[in-house]
């Protein structure tokens, strides 16, 4: 009796709590002076007092579009959402973070236009700030920020230059970890590693410690820099994410990258979605990255047809490490080791050999090389091998020599990690070779040899741990939309992070080499920009465009998940300033797509300020949506069947003739009408149908094909995909976190990049973006 009256009061007591919430209102007011006091006059009829209102507000959204965000007890929240203007009311959660050689491999040594046009677009990043100082952000010889810039440099412990033009930062909140630093400065490195590869200076000669030298630069070296500092070492906040959003749009930014995210949502209960909206009605593309989930199908984050999502994929460099046996085998293994053991051996010993007793651990337990499983005085002046990837901090702390790990889930990795002493990861067939050897000598050693860069001919290839499609929210609309280089990426890092995911790590470093969507989004960004410069007038939907039609061709061949992996295929950053035709939409057609798919006339209302919206529509599939790819999910047991509609804009010759070809397995007849398009001038558009049709299917995966328009100089391609699906039924692998508080987090440092299955694959659903 006792415990569930303890129960029922806990729950009371949570009710009360007040936690943060976001309240989204849609599009901004016309009179500025009236948003802080109808949002203070909102609150205060809710909470009944004008200090609770004033205590409860944390922002004001404004400047872009229309909401707030306020401290609300669960009762508060629901009165809240009932009021007349609210379209959601969102719990505030803690989101997660989702280069020498990446640009060279594309065929982008170089850009062509002149450093003044490209200074004139300005990339915002929404991200961990940046170390102003470093060296990629150098602005000698830039002149002033272009005139349309109205942002601003909060110069707490932070100066912003001519390259580095703006920084702003959010912390709702108010929790800080002993790492974090209140002001734009990164102490993370994450965002000095995004924002230098998108648009870091010309720097010859940079390396890691000696490994990927060559030279560092962003995919716009020319262009201007704006940071909004949203996530700390616990990870980003929603309210944050959105008052960042509502301040780069109106400061005046042409993209906007954003290297993170979180699980599925509503469009409407997902900040970065509602962000992306209110930019491109303002003629700014956001650039997301697709998420660290993979290869788990319909795992796909920031899907949102209005935003350009982004995979990642491999360059045509390993980092690999040789190991050397006292035996005189060389066995060679997966990581970026940067110390150099001069040759010298040490003793080598197997974790389980090195057992806690005292705790009651066992040789099968201490194999893993797992904290206090194991007897760490016998691991001083020793390398031990481990039957797991670890972080190596144990063996640090316990002056190890170093450490040579192998996992029976790891056979092939395709990207590596970097650590805080001598370390390589074998193969599980190679492990057996290390252990075979220490039981076979009294005496076992070993040394672990500097690190060395191979070349990997079989790049690009889409990684494992990025996200795949189908799209969970609109499968009508195909995910992730391309892919881009996110592994081994060399780029610009915090001195104050470690380089290693080891907070025992006391390396500090300028540059670091990391994977992760977070790091193939700024290479998307980069091209974007890159288009945006060659066309300023250009809409976001088509720059997003111009990227995908152009892309390389990816090989299906090596890919299980097809156009689920890579979108319409690699990014081409040369092609994609001259992709000859355009597939353009505007808000219009966002707002007719969202109609369709049944979303709340009154609530559309809200998002576009016009109370004509929805008048004209009827529920359907979003085949008419006029995107640069094609989608056609079929139910179990459904005839293939489908019209779709596209218009394409004329950017390329003035008299132009494109005439269709199309693959598609003989499974599937495809129709295109007109087959031939025929323009007089540029800017003039026309229309096509394409009908799909086959037989019925069950069970059946991605069918794999394409249409592409040529006039004998550009190639316009995009894919068609079809498979059987049922939207939001098929896979439960995320928990629905959208209509509950998001607790305080635990105190413990994030990582910014991917890891897999056991210490590599803690990435899967809560890891950083990046």
């Amino acid at each position: 009796m006792f415990s569930l009256f303890l129960s029922t009061l806990v729950l009371q007591c949570q009710c009360n709590e007040r936690k943060l919430h976001v309240v989204y209102m849609g599009d901004r007011l016309q009179d500025d002076s009236l948003v802080a006091s109808s949002h203070f006059a909102m609150l205060q009829s809710v909470l009944g007092s004008a200090s609770s209102a004033k205590e409860s507000l944390i922002y004001s959204y404004g400047r872009s579009f229309n909401g707030f965000a306020a401290k609300l007890t669960q009762d508060e929240a629901e009165s809240i959402s009932e009021m007349r203007g609210v379209i959601s009311v969102i719990p505030n959660r803690i989101l997660k973070l989702h280069t020498t050689r990446s640009w060279d491999f594309m065929g982008f040594s170089q850009g062509k236009l002149p450093a003044g046009q490209e200074g004139e677009v300005i990339v915002g990043l929404i991200d961990t700030g940046a170390w102003p100082e470093h060296p990629s952000f150098n602005d000698t010889g830039y002149g002033p920020p272009p005139a349309k810039w109205k942002g601003t440099c909060q110069t707490k412990n932070f100066t912003c230059n001519n390259k580095l033009i703006g920084a702003r930062y959010y912390n709702s909140d108010g929790s800080y970890y002993e790492t974090d630093i209140p002001s734009p400065r990164d102490s993370e490195g994450h965002g000095t590693h995004t924002a230098s590869t998108v648009a870091g200076v010309y720097l010859p000669g940079t390396s890691f410690f000696g490994l990927a030298e060559g030279v560092a630069r962003g995919g716009v070296p020319y262009s201007r820099i704006a940071v909004y500092k949203v996530c700390w070492a616990y990870g980003c906040g929603t309210a944050d994410i959105l008052k960042a959003f509502d301040d780069a749009i109106a400061d005046g930014v042409d993209i906007i990258s954003v290297s993170l995210g979180g699980g599925p949502e509503d469009y409407f209960d997902d900040p970065i979605a509602i962000g992306a909206f209110h930019a491109m009605k303002s003629g700014i593309l956001v650039s997301n990255s697709a998420g660290n989930a993979g290869p788990d199908p319909v795992s796909v984050a920031n899907y949102a047809p209005w935003t350009l999502t982004v995979a990642a994929s491999t360059i045509d460099r390993r980092f690999v490490t040789n190991l050397a046996l006292g035996n005189g085998q060389i066995l060679t293994g997966i990581t970026i080791n940067t110390f150099d053991l001069n040759g010298t051996t040490y003793p080598l010993i197997w974790g389980g050999d090195a057992v806690n007793y005292t705790i009651g651990s066992s040789p099968e337990f201490a194999r893993f090389c797992l904290g206090d499983t194991m007897n760490t005085d016998m691991l001083a002046g020793r390398i031990v091998f481990c039957e797991a990837e670890q972080d190596g901090s144990t063996i640090l702390l316990a002056k190890g020599v170093g450490t040579i790990m192998s996992d029976e889930w790891i056979i092939n990795p395709a990207y590596a990690f970097s650590y805080p002493l001598p370390a390589t990861l074998i193969s599980p067939e190679d492990g057996k070779k290390v252990l075979e050897y220490i039981r076979s000598t009294n005496y076992p050693e070993a040394t672990i040899l500097f690190g060395e860069t191979w070349k990997d001919a079989m790049a690009p290839l889409v990684v494992s741990f990025s996200s795949r499609g189908p799209n969970p929210t609109s499968p009508d609309v195909l995910k992730p939309d391309i892919t881009a280089p996110g592994v081994d990426i060399l780029a610009g890092w915090s001195p104050l992070a470690p380089p290693s995911f080891s907070d025992a790590d006391t390396r500090s470093v300028l540059f670091n080499v990391i994977s992760g969507t977070s790091m193939s989004c700024p290479h998307a960004s980069a091209t974007a920009a890159y288009v945006k410069a060659a066309h300023p007038n250009w809409s976001p939907a088509a720059i997003k465009s111009a990227i995908m039609t152009t892309a390389y061709i990816m090989d299906p061949r090596r890919h299980r998940d097809l156009e689920f992996a890579y979108g319409s295929g690699h990014i081409n950053p040369a092609a994609a300033i001259d992709p000859g035709l355009v597939f353009n939409a505007s808000e219009t057609d966002y707002i007719n797509f969202l109609c369709k798919q049944g979303y709340n006339t009154t609530t559309l209302r809200l998002v576009t300020g016009d109370n004509s919206t929805c008048t004209n529509t009827t529920l359907g599939r979003a085949w008419d949506l006029n995107y640069p790819s094609f989608s056609l999910y079929v139910e179990d047991g459904q005839q293939i069947t489908a019209t779709f509609t596209r218009k394409v804009t004329n950017v390329g010759a003035a008299n132009s003739t494109y005439t269709a070809s199309m693959y598609m397995p003989a499974l599937i007849s495809v129709t295109i009408e007109p087959s031939v398009l025929t323009f007089s001038e540029i800017g003039e558009t026309q229309t096509f149908t394409v009908e799909v049709t086959g037989p019925n299917i069950s069970q059946q995966p991605i069918i794999s094909g394409a249409i592409t328009w040529s006039d004998g100089t550009h190639a316009v391609r995009t894919p068609l995909v079809v498979y059987n699906y049922i939207p939001g039924a098929p896979y439960s692998i995320y928990s629905d976190e959208s209509s509950v508080t998001a607790k305080k987090p635990t105190l413990k440092r994030s990582p910014a990049y991917p890891r897999t299955w056991t210490f590599r694959n803690r990435i899967s659903h809560q890891q950083f973006y990046g």
